[in-house]
């Protein structure tokens, strides 16, 4: 076969990162004197080869098999599944004769959700609810927080969990987008039966993003009737938004309280051990093994959007591709300077600077910010203070809160005295210096 043959001929002129990433994923489905399908995992697949590797293939086919081929491309039907497979479709667009039913992402499963301590009690509360729907307390569960953090993953982990489970219970899922959408064309093609019928006959309703409802007054209106319905007949509905419910404005006061009614739980930025693992695990989900000190590194930068921290790796894979070379620190570098765009390249926090003084004098973070006082720990301590003022610049009192709550004067008392050693002691001053520079910028 042609293609497996390219195949070859791909992996002896690519980095295998590059072949890895873009190629081995790749099967070709058919092949005809004129044309060759390939599958691809997903829509970017296509763009990427088409935008980056179109001429590399059209040269194999011309110049090492003599052929004019034309390349057709489809996405993986495992890519994603169906949630209501078998199910007659809301209702009929103007384009097709049916439409998709609502999806799932196979690939946001509990399994796949890294647990930190920022999100902890959301996955607890939504595998509770995912085990036993519409059986406990958490109804309605709304998962809120901001972007990227994987609210959506867990809403999503919901669905796939219960369709693993219990195959028979009917799910459905949409964006608020989704349902504002169809009940628009709902009126326009006089199917708000139909519209009312479908929504409310879930035994599980899954809703993304309520926050979109705001100031649509009859979107509302049908959303608060639909949950009703499903919530005295003891269905279980499961909500995601960027902010607590009861801080939303723009929503009528009694859709409100029905958000309010259940339980809902905040997913915080990841702390730095979370944002490493889910790198980790991003990087080993596509072949790709990093030294620690990479996965570090971009874990200090990248801080408040798990998004970005997957989309990073992404990112790092498809330059290295492009420019045809390996993953290096630079590369690294650089791709971290393209994710951060104009933000400063020191967006540090406390935990950051402890960590590297708790590295550089070997002792804990636990015992930097807590009440042992033995030298050692002291000194660590001190140093971690007078960075935190000197290149944080924040208030004494917000550095006591975080070291053990101690007070405005022992936070300047710290200060004051390792502001006084370091023009003497030159084994302090060039510990502070070598913590300094470390957390000071991003090398050019």
């Amino acid at each position: 076969m042609i293609w497996a043959k390219t195949k070859d001929l791909l992996r002896e002129r690519l980095t295998d990162h590059a072949y890895n990433t873009w190629f081995e994923p790749v099967t070709c489905i058919a092949e005809t004197p004129s044309e060759i399908i390939l599958e691809v995992p997903n829509q970017f697949f296509y763009e990427w080869i088409e935008s980056h590797y179109r001429r590399t293939l059209d040269t194999i086919f011309k110049n090492d098999f003599q052929q004019n081929l034309s390349i057709k491309y489809t996405v993986s039907p495992e890519t994603v599944k169906s949630v209501t497979a078998g199910e007659e479709p809301l209702i009929r667009s103007e384009r097709s004769a049916k439409t998709t039913p609502p999806l799932l992402n196979r690939n946001y499963t509990f399994t796949s959700f890294i647990e930190g301590a920022n999100n902890q009690f959301a996955r607890a509360a939504a595998f509770s609810v995912a085990e036993s729907p519409g059986q406990s307390t958490f109804n309605p569960l709304v998962i809120y927080g901001g972007v990227g953090l994987g609210k959506t993953h867990l809403l999503h982990a919901i669905g796939n969990h219960i369709l693993q489970t219990r195959p028979g219970i009917k799910i459905v899922s949409a964006s608020s987008e989704k349902f504002t959408q169809d009940f628009i064309s709902s009126i326009q093609k006089n199917k708000t039966v139909e519209f009312s019928r479908y929504y409310r006959k879930a035994d599980i309703l899954l809703i993304d993003d309520i926050q979109f409802f705001q100031r649509k007054e009859q979107t509302q209106e049908q959303f608060f009737h639909t949950f009703n319905v499903l919530y005295q007949a003891g269905k279980q509905i499961v909500m995601t938004a960027d902010q607590y419910p009861g801080e939303m404005k723009g929503l009528q006061e009694r859709l409100l309280s029905r958000f309010q009614s259940g339980l809902s739980v905040d997913i915080q930025p990841p702390d730095f051990e979370t944002r490493v693992a889910i790198l980790l695990e991003k990087a080993e989900m596509n072949g790709l093994e990093l030294p620690y000190t990479y996965i570090e590194f971009m874990a200090t930068h990248i801080k408040d959007n798990i998004r970005e921290l997957e989309s990073t790796i992404i990112r790092l894979l498809a330059t290295s591709s492009l420019f045809n070379r390996e993953i290096d620190l630079e590369l690294v570098k650089k791709v971290v300077r393209e994710r951060l765009g104009q933000r400063a390249l020191v967006d540090l926090s406390f935990e950051d600077i402890v960590r590297r003084v708790s590295r550089l004098t070997n002792v804990t973070e636990k015992e930097i910010v807590g009440v042992r006082r033995t030298k050692h720990i002291a000194q660590a301590r001190q140093i971690a203070i007078y960075l935190c003022r000197e290149i944080l610049n924040n208030s004494l009192s917000s550095i006591g809160l975080y070291f053990g709550g101690r007070d405005h004067t022992t936070i300047m008392h710290a200060c004051q005295k390792i502001e006084s050693r370091l023009s003497s002691d030159l084994q302090l001053k060039n510990l502070v210096n070598s913590a300094r520079q470390e957390l000071n910028r991003i090398p050019a």
